[in-house]
């Protein structure tokens, strides 16, 4: 459940940060390993992620490119940056706020707000708040991938590489 969180915390903030359409673009993350804390109503989880210009682009790229989006925008604010989209998967539609401040040297802090619809097995809309921290910790550790994700069990998971054009 914790690594679904994670992955839920991840796409849903990038999605909403990222695109083409965007009016703004989010500076690159610091080069080495960044710790990202997600609190929700669904509990709370720790990741760590080696990040090179590369990955943080593909990154942003690969949690946003697969949805077919009518809005998706980023705005920078006098304190950071807001976002919004409104996607659609298969049945599902989501309409996301970020609110992202910070650094991207040495901190950022996100707070995301999703509505979901047309879930299966769902009545109504369900909405999901969250919060993100992500810190840079320094360098990668030793044997660790540009995009790797340490999970909390210390289970790796490699980021997909991009296709050959």
């Amino acid at each position: 459940m914790r690594g679904r969180i994670v992955g839920v915390g991840i796409a849903t903030a990038l999605s909403v940060m990222t695109g083409a359409a965007s009016a703004e673009t989010l500076p690159t993350r610091k080069t080495g390993l960044w710790e990202s804390k997600t609190t929700s109503t669904d509990g709370n989880t720790t990741a760590r992620q080696c990040i090179d210009e590369k990955t943080d682009q593909i990154a942003q790229a690969a949690f946003g490119g697969g949805q077919n989006c009518s809005k998706r925008t980023i705005v920078k604010t006098a304190t950071g940056y807001k976002g919004e989209t409104e996607c659609k998967l298969g049945p599902i539609s989501a309409a996301g706020n970020t609110v992202i401040t910070g650094d991207f040297n040495s901190k950022i802090h996100m707070e995301v707000d999703t509505t979901l619809t047309g879930l299966p097995n769902a009545k109504e809309p369900m909405r999901r708040q969250m919060v993100i921290d992500a810190t840079y910790i320094g360098p990668c550790e030793a044997g660790q991938g540009p995009g790797d994700i340490i999970l909390p069990d210390g289970k790796v998971v490699k980021m997909p590489q991009p296709a050959p054009r």
